[in-house]
């Protein structure tokens, strides 16, 4: 008796034939493309690629960009006005605003009048985070006013937030002591969006802008306060002016304040001092500014480190911590 031919499964209808686009689907699941094969094995390959290639400068080309940093690492409550490119949305949008965080971490919120709050400090899924906040952006530009956007693996290839945004118009932090901002009116929240502003508020530490200087935030917590400036000059080039400074004891911000080391953050470098508890945001605008240009000083200046230098140089270094 001979063998009964095999059945062939049946061919899906390609996906692309119908979106253009390659849906992003689990590893072990049929590729949408209609191919056949796994999507780990078929589209998914990319995908993967895209999720490991790193943008270490997400911000960098963006308005702004030490204080994009400075809102998504280091700031509790922040919100900034962005103001998108021409032809990006229609007028059923008034207005979109970046906030630090959103309640119960939404990437963004589409308000019931049409506005759209953008969270910062989400997860990135695919080692871009402009390419992550510009898919939750345009998200909500297509999710129906009163509607969270949850969360999602953004699709490789996707627009960046420069791309979505007019690079033109400024880009100015409004630092705020709590999250009432989520809601048009904070007291009427209730429920698990009520219960979430209040843990929100709880844990915010008192953050405060300095206004003599660029992207530098004054914070205060129970046993010290420290001033944390994001700087766009070049890391090694930072590095060195602060060697540079802190060999000839001009690192500090006035008495009993001392520069303790740095950050590494979306390829920008955060140093960071030690402040005493009585030294409030307001009396740091001087010192701050009388800092910089010091700074300005010895960025010029071209020469070799001396040998105390390189000493305090390597001291910065090994005192580094990089937050991604």
């Amino acid at each position: 008796m001979g063998k009964k031919a095999a059945k062939k499964a049946p061919q899906r209808q390609s996906t692309t034939a119908v979106t253009g686009e390659i849906p992003v689907v689990g590893a072990r699941e049929d590729c949408p493309c209609g191919s056949g094969r796994r999507y780990k094995a078929c589209h998914g390959r990319e995908a993967s690629h895209a999720v490991q290639e790193l943008v270490h400068r997400p911000f960098e080309g963006l308005p702004g960009e030490a204080d994009w940093v400075a809102l998504r690492e280091l700031v509790p409550a922040a919100t900034v006005p962005l103001t998108l490119a021409a032809g990006v949305a229609g007028d059923d949008v008034p207005s979109v605003t970046l906030a630090t965080v959103l309640p119960l971490a939404w990437p963004a919120l589409r308000r019931q009048d049409g506005s759209i709050l953008l969270g910062l400090q989400t997860q990135s899924s695919s080692g871009d985070l402009s390419r992550d906040l510009a898919d939750a952006l345009e998200l909500a530009l297509a999710t129906e006013p009163g509607t969270p956007v949850p969360a999602r693996r953004t699709v490789p290839g996707g627009r960046r937030l420069q791309d979505l945004l007019d690079t033109s118009a400024a880009f100015v932090p409004a630092v705020h002591t709590g999250f009432e901002f989520w809601l048009e009116d904070a007291e009427t929240a209730t429920g698990e969006v009520a219960a979430s502003l209040e843990r929100a508020n709880a844990s915010a530490i008192p953050t405060e802008k300095l206004g003599s200087v660029d992207a530098a935030y004054w914070c205060g917590t129970p046993d010290k306060n420290h001033l944390r400036w994001v700087m766009t000059v070049p890391e090694e080039q930072l590095l060195d002016a602060l060697a540079r400074l802190n060999a000839a004891g001009e690192a500090s911000l006035g008495p009993d304040t001392r520069l303790v080391g740095s950050f590494r953050a979306h390829g920008l470098t955060v140093p960071v001092w030690d402040l005493p508890l009585a030294m409030t945001a307001a009396d740091c605008e001087k010192p701050a500014a009388e800092f910089g240009e010091r700074l300005a000083a010895v960025l010029a200046d071209g020469t070799p480190l001396t040998a105390e230098e390189r000493r305090a140089r390597a001291n910065l270094v090994n005192r580094q911590v990089t937050l991604n």
